[in-house]
């Protein structure tokens, strides 16, 4: 069974092996300090524009994830945006 990606705890190791503060990553990201105690701390509610703004300094970022059991399920969507 494939382990459950947690956010939080992947904040905390990126920022460890990068040697960061949580005040550097945020200077850095250009977020504030809160922001990023909130990621790490797992709060639910996060903008995603931000969380990608930090996410980019390890390389990485949130979209969208579609379910293998409706893989027309983008492309459905796009059609019906288009109509």
């Amino acid at each position: 069974m494939e382990k459950a990606f947690n956010l939080a705890d992947f904040m905390k190791e990126q920022r460890g092996v990068l040697g960061l503060t949580q005040e550097n990553l945020a200077a850095k990201a250009g977020v504030g300090l809160r922001f990023i105690r909130d990621m790490e701390q797992g709060k639910s509610t996060l903008r995603m524009d931000k969380v990608n703004q930090v996410l980019v300094l390890f390389g990485c970022q949130l979209g969208p994830v579609c379910s293998q059991e409706h893989p027309g399920f983008v492309a459905n969507s796009m059609a019906e945006a288009r109509d």
